[in-house]
């Protein structure tokens, strides 16, 4: 059978970001026809709806491993809030302890259990960093930065009272030839009278603004102090109006080491999905 059901699932969110996590250390889902189940699953008002879904898997190297799939059927090699996600499931079902590790095709990520729902992430450190990139949206010339924070993110930093047209320019930028051929995700970010910041994305792979990205948020929470509006902790706010924080040691060069995403990540309800989900 290459999808034995009922599959047993958790719906989670992560500040809003939310998923269908499995435990999948038994194969219940056949390789070729995760990307179809992913797509079908997660349409809302026609099955469970979600951003993405994440399937639990062993780990010879850690104590488990994961597969991530944005919400088209796409692999992401890291996704923060659904790191986050993954973790307090693993823990809750027994699978690892208050402090773990696991796999992504970011690289092994540590986690660690804070409280009731509240999860630590130690990311994988920050690479390819650019700046002064100039792209035009809304018939304006715009500056932003670059770097890949587990994923690629692009950040746009605007006023704190501009109107910002989130589907239109953020699908402009995505798919914009400095970023091709992966694309990227889209960060405006607006700096906020009490040193934090406000974020909002638009997400490759969702293909719209979500209520919130956890590697948006730290990419531009680094960026953020490397301007100078905003130091280690940052808090987040997202779209969805939860916070994150964010913990770094930023370097002369304007790169940070020893990244920390922290934040919660909420079981919503455990079911299971039948044949019709997928229909």
């Amino acid at each position: 059978m290459d999808i034995e059901f009922p599959v047993t699932f958790a719906k989670m969110s992560g500040t809003g970001n939310d998923f269908i996590v499995i435990d999948h250390r038994r194969q219940l889902i056949a390789p070729e026809k995760q990307p179809e189940f992913v797509r079908q699953v997660c349409r809302r008002m026609f099955s469970v709806g979600a951003d993405g879904v994440i399937l639990i898997e062993n780990s010879e190297r850690a104590d488990f491993s994961w597969q991530f799939y944005n919400g088209d059927g796409s692999v992401a090699e890291m996704c923060g809030n659904g790191a986050r996600c993954a973790a307090r499931f693993a823990f809750a079902r027994g699978i690892a302890a208050k402090k773990m590790s696991f796999e992504t095709l970011a690289g092994v990520i540590e986690a660690e259990i804070l409280d009731d729902d509240g999860v630590s992430l130690l990311m994988t450190p920050p690479v390819d960093f650019r700046s002064g990139l100039a792209v035009e949206l809304g018939g304006e010339k715009r500056e932003l930065s670059f770097m890949n924070s587990g994923v690629p993110h692009a950040v746009l930093f605007m006023d704190a009272d501009a109107e910002i047209a989130v589907q239109e320019w953020g699908h402009e930028v995505r798919y914009d030839e400095l970023f091709q051929p992966a694309g990227t995700n889209v960060n405006f970010v607006q700096s906020l009278a009490d040193g934090s910041i406000r974020v909002r994305t638009y997400e490759r792979g969702v293909e719209a603004e979500t209520m919130a990205c956890g590697t948006g948020a730290v990419a531009s929470a680094i960026f953020a102090a490397a301007r100078g509006i905003a130091s280690s902790p940052v808090t987040v706010t997202t779209t969805g109006g939860d916070t994150l924080t964010i913990v770094f040691d930023l370097q002369d060069d304007g790169s940070a080491e020893n990244v920390y995403l922290q934040g919660p990540a909420k079981i919503i309800y455990i079911g299971q999905l039948t044949e019709e989900a997928i229909k």
